[in-house]
């Protein structure tokens, strides 16, 4: 049998979020208390200097005021320490012209406790990882692509409206919600879990069948 002692573990969706606390390029980072009540996105970086790397830092940065309006708080990390994060943003501020404001943390147990290292892609850096973590300080939603990859912020930010949208409301969203070719913005309402719920629900809602039934999207 494979010896899978020292595997990293991913948490799971539903979960508590590990806890960290560490040195960033901003201020010192004690996570979950100075985040506790704050939607944040977490996000992987293989190494500092790296190309596909910088330009993902110059688009969260570029979308950095999504976020904001959001009220999510951006987090970035790689196994690199804070001289060689320091350093990296001011390269970025000289050559692109772009000053990262959000911090960039330098804590060795998150890439452990989150499973970002994964030894069959590579054994010293991380993969791109991203966790979107509630106000509750739970996982909400986890992503992760190869080193040679760069994210789409733009779904990512889809994602957070997709999830905060959920979790005000308690509805579910579509594919490509909120632009989705049959439904457009609107979205779904939870299942009949009842007879009688499956006979009330198409008569108090938009409906394609009585297990699929819509509304508008809330305010």
């Amino acid at each position: 049998m494979e010896n899978t002692v020292n595997m990293p573990r991913v948490p799971l969706i539903g979960e508590d979020a590990p806890a960290f606390s560490g040195p960033s390029t901003t201020w010192p980072i004690n996570f979950p208390a100075d985040y506790e009540g704050k939607w944040v996105v977490l996000f992987s970086h293989p190494a500092d200097f790296t190309p596909v790397c910088t330009t993902e830092f110059i688009w969260f940065q570029a979308k950095k005021a999504e976020f904001d309006k959001r009220g999510v708080e951006l987090i970035g990390y790689s196994v690199d320490g804070i001289h060689s994060h320091i350093a990296w943003a001011h390269n970025i501020k000289e050559v692109f012209n772009v000053d990262i404001e959000f911090p960039i943390i330098a804590a060795p147990s998150i890439a452990v406790d989150y499973g970002m290292l994964q030894p069959s892609a590579d054994n010293a850096h991380t993969v791109r990882a991203v966790f979107i973590i509630n106000p509750k300080g739970k996982i909400a939603a986890l992503m992760y692509y190869p080193l040679s990859n760069g994210r789409n912020i733009d779904e990512i930010l889809r994602l957070v409206d997709s999830l905060q949208m959920s979790a005000e409301h308690g509805r579910a969203t579509p594919a490509n919600w909120p632009n989705n070719d049959i439904f457009g913005s609107d979205v779904i309402v939870p299942p009949a879990e009842s007879l009688e719920q499956a006979k009330e629900n198409p008569a108090k809602y938009e409906h394609k069948d009585w297990y699929l039934c819509t509304e508008k999207m809330p305010k």
